[in-house]
């Protein structure tokens, strides 16, 4: 009797560490999915608000601004349910946002024209730009798959992404042309303006009456002329000085073996 009451204790036990484990695993578990959580909220935080400290640098809509305020928003509303012991902070800073983008969609809609948009001069600035706005154009189409931008901004703010990705491409690939020619690098020169002169006329089947793509096409076709008018003025010299070296090669000294 005893034994089995030893047995019985015993087997009470094996059951009691393993409901203790198995609860402290699941404790574990929603721990981890909870930092999870955070994190990814966090860092759809990180990057909206990384965007919106560079809108600065181009020609920028209200409508876009109150896209990303609002992913800022929806983000922390998340947070907030899984900051645990921040959720105040969190809380703090969605009231915050949420003020600002009560504004904005109170205020007259803005959209600065694009045709005021020029690149800037340092390199590096152009690559945090381009950087930017691949980034902006991403978000959009994932709060436009999310249902939380509507089909017609989506399209307005696409439209307006990829008409600077354009100007940036083509002013870039025109302005590394200036530079070839420049340092008499023709051939160099010469591919970059043709390649932009190609993507120019690409887009200019599509949109015919954009006054940007009929400016750079006169620019890049005069910069073309230019490049082929420096290049046929140097070719002479360098085939003159090849005539010369052939005349002293024929009328040098004999050598005798």
């Amino acid at each position: 009797m005893i034994f089995t009451l030893v047995l019985i204790s015993i087997g009470a036990l094996l059951l009691l560490v393993i409901g203790i484990n198995v609860i402290q695993q699941q404790k574990e578990r929603a721990e981890a999915e909870r930092r999870t959580e955070l994190a990814r909220q966090r860092a759809i935080i990180d990057e909206t608000e990384e965007v919106l400290s560079h809108t600065g640098m181009f020609p920028c809509s209200s409508q876009i601004i109150q896209v990303l305020y609002k992913r800022v928003e929806d983000a922390l509303g998340l947070a907030v349910n899984y900051a645990a012991n921040q959720a105040g902070d969190y809380q703090r800073r969605q009231a915050d946002i949420s003020a600002q983008v009560q504004n904005l969609a109170a205020s007259p809609k803005q959209a600065p024209s694009i045709e005021s948009f020029r690149l800037p001069d340092n390199d590096k600035q152009i690559l945090t730009l381009v950087k930017v706005l691949k980034k902006l154009k991403a978000i959009l189409r994932a709060e436009h798959n999310k249902g939380k931008v509507d089909p017609t901004i989506f399209s307005e703010e696409e439209g307006r992404i990829d008409s600077l990705q354009l100007r940036i491409n083509v002013d870039s690939m025109l302005s590394r042309a200036r530079a070839a020619s420049f340092m008499k690098q023709y051939g160099s020169s010469k591919l970059m303006v043709t390649k932009a002169l190609s993507t120019l006329h690409s887009i200019k089947e599509q949109t015919p009456n954009d006054p940007f793509i009929a400016k750079k096409v006169d620019e890049a076709k005069t910069m073309l002329d230019e490049i082929v008018g420096a290049q046929k003025q140097s070719y002479p010299v360098v085939k003159q000085v090849k005539e010369e070296e052939d005349i002293d090669v024929l009328f040098q000294p004999k050598k005798k073996w």
